[in-house]
Formats: C-alpha cells, structure tokens, sequence
C-alpha cells in the first residue's frame, strides 16, 4: 500500500492510499459507508509528469543512521544519515477515461504502476 497526495481536480484534496490498481480516498460526508474508490484498471487515459524532483525521507534517514551507527560507529552513523533516505516523488496530471482528473503527487515507484495502466 502506498500512499499519494492529491493536489487539485476533480477529487477531494488530501492523502490518499493506493493498493493494486484502486485509489482510496479519504472519507467525506455524502460518500456512504465504505467512501469513495478510484478503480484505475482500465479507466486511465493518460498520465503526464508535472515534476519529478528528489526527496530526502525522513524514516529512511533515521534508519540508515541507525544501521550505520552500529556498523561503523560515529563515521558510519554519519554516512548513514548523509545518504540513506534518498527518493524520488513524481508529481503528475492523470486524465480518466471518464473525463474526470487530478494533479497528485506519490513516490517514483508508485507512479510507475499508476502509470502502466494508461497502456
């Protein structure tokens, strides 16, 4: 499960998570009892890159210092903070066949599973 966050369109603004081919949205009032899905399989048009840029994640850092710490001491701790963590997030515009879209943003890998279902 993976999550994304969605900018602007025709979908509510906010974090959201994706698990094989269906976004789930955050639930909002009028959306019933189990909220509102996207199902991309098959539904997607296009997807088109806005920006891709790259991140340093938080936990990622934390953790390869941590194993770096107790590997090599003091010089791995700082090796591991340097580079561990390292990411890249894809922010794209996703076009529906149903002529709804969104501008959102997830991670590299992520994007690369959304975007195979346009073809």
């Amino acid at each position: 499960m993976a999550t994304l966050e969605i900018h602007a369109g025709d979908f509510p603004a906010g974090k959201c998570t994706t698990n094989g081919g269906v976004i789930t949205l955050p639930w909002q009032m009028g959306d019933g009892l189990l909220g509102q899905n996207i199902v991309l399989i098959g539904q997607v048009e296009s997807v088109t890159v806005a920006t891709e840029e790259e991140v340093k994640r938080t936990a990622g850092t934390i953790g390869w210092g941590l194993v770096g710490g107790a590997a090599l001491g003091p010089v791995g701790l700082l090796a591991g903070l340097l580079l561990g963590g390292k990411g890249k997030d894809v922010t794209f515009i996703m076009h529906l066949k149903d002529g709804r879209k969104m501008l959102a943003t997830t991670d590299a890998k992520t994007f690369t599973k959304i975007q195979a279902h346009a073809f």
